[in-house]
């Protein structure tokens, strides 16, 4: 969609039933992402155990997608995807890789003690970024939460990606804990008052594992989420003349799950005793998990709900676009209980399904957007990625994108869904976990698995009718097998960084 037709439109609904003589507003954006949240987390999308009443308070007054896709089933590479606009075929980053990785002796407590060794494969310098565009649009942006792009000093930094503010955790090992020792405001190391916790050790032998009092010892006194949420809300009535884009990408509620206690004993009393967790394996021991997994939604939840509060406070609610959604699927480990949540949703929910997958439940989203009183309350099918969201945002500030493999849904947030483009297909590629493939076409969905060990079959699943994925149809359809092939081998180009484990040879089709 063009510029001025575009503008046009934004006026028009900005300007629903007033005198409207002046040029139409730029919005604000405010885009929360969770961290390892499922699809089925929060109230609205079907969670009965969590309490996510803010939130779901925003999906009634908003639009709720159903067909919105992460382009990548992990932390780091999901997250260069939204910046960049390009899917896992062009992407750089195409899993975690770790500035160091950690001696088996001592996991992610080797960064703990020295962390001057923290952080994460940096993009290419002058990569243009989400960011980089919005500034352009006039617009001040901020990120506050987890980075995981780059580590300090790298070329890779927030600051240099264009975010004009930036307060958390550079580094995604570090983000492990949620009483970290220290932050980082900008390019600045901010030490928060909290002791380190050591991870990836049992529950010490002598201490009674049923006594919340043997596990004081996994905790600190400055919880991270409350320490971003306080910079978060600064930089919103600091920029509340707008325009301003804020990234909330909160850490919650990545393992090691960790809350305030009132909190947790809140669902300690709705969800009943528990077995503890005394190995957390690469995490930590806990008394409750269950209510702590729960505790912790549940507080950014309410931080949602203060946030809406301040907006209203401060007059900008009306044009402040708030998008709530998650980087990838759910975990599956003692602190991560996605089975007994169903964090998956109405998409198979275990080990193997969630997160580092591309089965549905780890690249399928929660996607909540509102603005306002502006959306007519409602749910779209619209089959969308992350990369759309370079041009949306190009759109909805009126600025052209970077090259990019998004379509833009503005249309959709603008009341024009007749206008609204449609993907041919969607595009994925995951290099770890043995390798995966996967394409989306319409109601189709292929899959290959083992690429790394060079298996070339196909599995295909129409979900529309099979959205578990249990029913292998491929032997059934070999033009739309031939198909896919054809959409992978189009969309594959190695990594543009020169690093080993971001790539993948794709294998020799066995066709039905």
């Amino acid at each position: 969609m063009k510029t001025d037709k575009l503008l046009f439109l934004a006026a028009a609904a900005a300007c629903s039933g007033t005198a409207c003589g002046k040029a139409p507003e730029k919005p604000n954006i405010i885009y929360l992402l969770f961290d390892d949240l499922g699809y089925g987390d929060l109230g609205c999308y079907g969670q009965e155990k969590i309490e996510t009443p803010n939130i779901d308070a925003l999906a009634s007054q908003g639009i709720m997608f159903t067909d919105m896709y992460s382009a990548a089933p992990l932390s780091a590479p999901s997250r260069c995807c939204i910046m960049t606009g390009q899917h896992m075929g062009h992407s750089q980053i195409r899993a975690n890789y770790e500035r160091l990785v950690p001696p088996e002796s001592l996991g992610w407590n080797a960064i703990f003690l020295d962390d001057t060794l923290e952080g994460q494969q940096p993009m290419l310098a002058g990569t243009p970024t989400l960011a980089k565009m919005m500034q352009e649009a006039g617009y001040a942006t901020a990120m506050v939460g987890k980075w995981g792009l780059g580590y300090p000093g790298s070329e890779s930094t927030p600051g240099k990606m264009g975010f004009d503010y930036f307060y958390g955790f550079n580094c995604q090992s570090l983000a492990h804990s949620y009483y970290p020792t220290h932050l980082w405001e900008n390019d600045t190391k901010v030490a928060t008052g909290n002791e380190v916790i050591m991870q990836g050790e049992p529950l010490p032998e002598g201490l009674d594992p049923m006594d919340i009092a043997s596990y004081a010892r996994y905790t600190g006194k400055f919880y991270s989420p409350d320490l971003m949420y306080d910079k978060l809300e600064n930089f919103v009535v600091e920029h509340a003349g707008g325009p301003f884009m804020a990234m909330w990408t909160t850490t919650v509620p990545h393992s090691a799950v960790q809350a305030p206690l009132d909190e947790v004993m809140h669902y300690v009393e709705k969800l009943g005793d528990e077995k503890p967790c005394t190995d957390g394996g690469m995490y930590l021991p806990n008394r409750y998990p269950l209510a702590t997994y729960a505790a912790m939604v549940t507080h950014i939840d309410t931080q949602v709900g203060k946030l809406v509060a301040k907006l209203k406070e401060l007059g900008i609610w009306e044009n402040t676009i708030f998008i709530v959604t998650s980087d990838n699927g759910p975990a599956c480990n003692g602190n991560s209980p996605m089975e007994y949540f169903q964090s998956g949703g109405p998409f198979r929910c275990r080990q193997g399904w969630g997160k580092s997958s591309l089965h549905e439940g780890g690249i399928r989203m929660p996607f909540i957007v509102t603005w306002g009183s502006r959306l007519t309350p409602s749910k779209t099918a619209h089959v969308a990625q992350f990369t759309d969201l370079m041009p949306t945002f190009a759109d909805l500030a009126g600025v052209q994108a970077p090259a990019n493999d998004g379509i833009s849904f503005a249309p959709i947030l603008l009341g024009k869904p007749q206008k609204q483009q449609e993907h041919e297909f969607l595009y994925w590629e995951y290099p770890s976990a043995k390798g995966w493939l996967a394409v989306r076409m319409g109601s189709w969905k292929g899959l290959v698995k083992r690429v790394v060990k060079g298996n070339g079959k196909m599995e295909l699943y129409n979900l529309e009718t099979d959205p578990r994925e249990d029913q292998d149809v491929a032997a059934d359809h070999p033009d739309i097998v031939q198909q896919m092939w054809e959409i992978i081998q189009a969309n594959h180009e190695p990594s543009p960084l020169p690093v080993e484990k971001f790539q993948m040879n794709l294998p020799e089709p066995q066709l039905p």
